[in-house]
């Protein structure tokens, strides 16, 4: 029997699928477009580390452990400035607190009777930004029993390849321009934009992207340190309000 597509609408065929075969069709759908973007993003961040002087050992643990390009880029610079460990490690984890939402809107559409609370936390190791937006795109579409197995399938798979491309870039980096890696590391961000406007259905949402755009270049020069902070609470309030409003006139 061929694995059906993860877009396929839900028949009893799915439901009698065990976890294995769901999470080997969500590895399959690790190796699509966004996968590939993803791994071409590490494999910059394997090359930036060579140049930082980290062994390949380190620099591939670091994407299995920390999995956020965002959060290893903190690191890396960390302690390239000299930084101790202790305060790039507090450095990554004030990073990771971003994920702190994705991961509260993404495990309630993974949960079923079958999830344990154990299962919940290890999914939610694996939620960074492709991840999260490939699960939240693919599993909703799944019986309820197979989107956890699914997700902890492309989440690996993704894993995988990040960690692999990784180090291919770390052994690349001898022949590899210092402007393309650093270019690299902005596939992800860049497919991640693109994938919210995509996805982008409501007013407010549309808004926000808009204010987001706007807004960023102008908080950067201004206030650097606090920009995405401000530029989230600024647009992202802005918006809300917006549609709010346009909701009650229509509503009159």
């Amino acid at each position: 029997m061929t694995d059906p597509k993860p877009d396929e609408p839900p028949s009893s065929t799915h439901r009698e699928r065990s976890d294995l075969a769901w999470a080997w069709a969500g590895a399959r759908a690790g190796v699509g477009t966004p996968g590939i973007v993803l791994f071409g993003s590490f494999f910059g961040f394997g090359a930036m580390t060579h140049d930082f002087g980290w062994p390949l050992w380190i620099a591939t643990l670091s994407t299995i452990l920390v999995w956020a390009a965002p959060a290893q880029v903190v690191l890396a610079g960390a302690l390239a400035s000299g930084a101790g460990l202790a305060a790039a490690t507090l450095a990554v984890s004030v990073s990771g607190v971003r994920l702190l939402p994705m991961v509260v809107s993404i495990l309630p559409v993974l949960k079923s009777e079958r999830t344990t609370l154990t299962g919940r936390l290890f999914a939610a190791h694996y939620v960074a930004v492709t991840a999260w937006f490939e699960g939240l795109r693919l599993t909703p579409m799944l019986p309820r029993p197979a989107r956890m197995p699914f997700f902890i399938g492309l989440s690996n798979m993704l894993t995988v390849g990040s960690a692999l491309a990784t180090a291919a870039g770390h052994a690349a980096a001898g022949v590899l321009p210092p402007a393309l890696s650093i270019g690299l590391l902005a596939l992800s961000p860049l497919y991640f934009l693109l994938s919210l406007e995509r996805g982008a259905r409501s007013l407010g949402e549309r808004l926000a992207l808009g204010f987001g755009l706007a807004l960023a270049p102008l908080f950067t020069a201004l206030t650097p340190k606090f920009d995405l902070l401000l530029v989230g609470l600024i647009g992202g309030t802005a918006a809300f309000a917006i549609e709010r409003a346009v909701g009650r006139a229509r509503a009159r």
